[in-house]
């Protein structure tokens, strides 16, 4: 297996650029991971894909505001702050630019100051930093005043509407990207499915800027995963272990949802309520363990998430489904259209 096994070639005009007007607009391929037959329908569709007794596994991480813009003290040079992990003590890991400048010691204002300065503690192995932030009240708060979407690097236009960037249930605070299979959904959307005799759960695990790094190795088991934190709670852990136990469906909606509950799953599939972090690297050869079905968007080449689809469907089906979708053209990415492999 070679990294290069899992590159197909996407038209730059496909990746979209901004969400459609309506969430579950978007188009949804329906993949069959046993014949691997595919049909073309629209996510407004998806309560007629289901049946009753499945159950749906949503993400309720909330994307932070986490991308910074201030400038150098005293020098007034521009710079970029993007927060990655909350080291607690108003310390941050952050992604910084222009690295080269921002040398330990270096002082960062905010705004006009009065809100938000910060100075950097401590030069990270991978070029990282750890950043200390000054501020009064609370840091949300502040990020909410001054803070902008942390929108993945082929998103280049602004987004007019922050919220398109958070799905309808987003609750717990802490990701760095948004779980973007779940941006199709709408609030009349969940209560058509549930309707129809679907259980909802939701898990949460904050995402984080590793999902967006390239597999660089030939061979992709030699790429080094980045860890994220998930949680599951007893409610969502039943729900599911009643689910199997019922005969029904485990439809994780993102690669999100599909890798907490993969990473705490016992070898029989059972769960129980769970919480820590999780560098699990899902592959072709992987035996899924909780999951029955996953929908998601349609990934970069030569990512991880594409091998993950591939571990579930096979590689040949999914690039074939990849082709067809650039064929059809389909939008890509996170504001792009959906797939569901069942």
């Amino acid at each position: 297996m070679k990294t290069s096994d899992f590159y197909y070639d996407l038209p730059q005009e496909l990746i979209a650029q901004t969400p459609l007007e309506r969430r579950d607009g978007s188009r949804l391929m329906l993949l069959n991971k046993e014949t691997g037959e595919i049909q073309h329908r629209h996510f407004y569709e998806l309560p007629q894909l289901l049946r009753p007794g499945d159950c749906l596994v949503l993400n309720d991480s909330r994307v932070l505001p986490a991308r910074l813009l201030g400038h150098r003290d005293p020098s007034g040079g521009a710079v970029e702050v993007l927060l990655l992990i909350d080291k607690g003590e108003k310390k941050w890991e952050c992604l910084v630019r222009p690295g080269r400048k921002m040398h330990t010691g270096q002082k960062i204002v905010f705004g006009d100051g009065s809100l938000l300065t910060a100075q950097v503690l401590e030069e990270c192995p991978g070029g990282n930093r750890i950043v200390e932030f000054q501020y009064e009240g609370i840091f949300l708060e502040i990020l909410e005043q001054l803070g902008k979407m942390p929108l993945p690097p082929y998103i280049k236009e602004e987004l007019s509407d922050p919220e398109r960037y958070q799905t309808v249930y987003s609750r717990e605070v802490g990701s760095a990207a948004a779980p973007t299979a779940g941006l199709h959904f709408t609030k009349e959307l969940l209560s058509q499915v549930e309707a129809v005799g679907v259980t909802l759960c939701y898990v949460t695990l904050h995402v984080g800027l590793g999902t967006f790094r390239p597999v660089k190795e030939d061979n992709p088991i030699e790429h080094e995963m980045h860890s994220e934190y998930c949680m599951i709670s007893a409610q969502t852990a039943e729900a599911i272990n009643e689910t199997r136990r019922s005969g029904g469906r485990v439809i994780c909606v993102g690669t999100t949802s599909c890798r907490t509950i993969e990473s705490w799953a016992a070898e029989d599939g059972t769960l129980k309520e769970s919480a820590g972090w999780t560098n699990i690297y899902i592959y072709p050869g992987y035996r899924f363990k909780a999951l029955d079905c996953l929908i998601t968007n349609f990934h970069l080449p030569e990512s991880t998430l594409i091998m993950l689809v591939s571990a579930l469907a096979g590689r040949e089906p999914i690039l074939a489904a990849y082709a067809e979708a650039v064929n059809e053209r389909y939008r890509f990415f996170s504001f792009g259209d959906a797939m569901f492999i069942y």
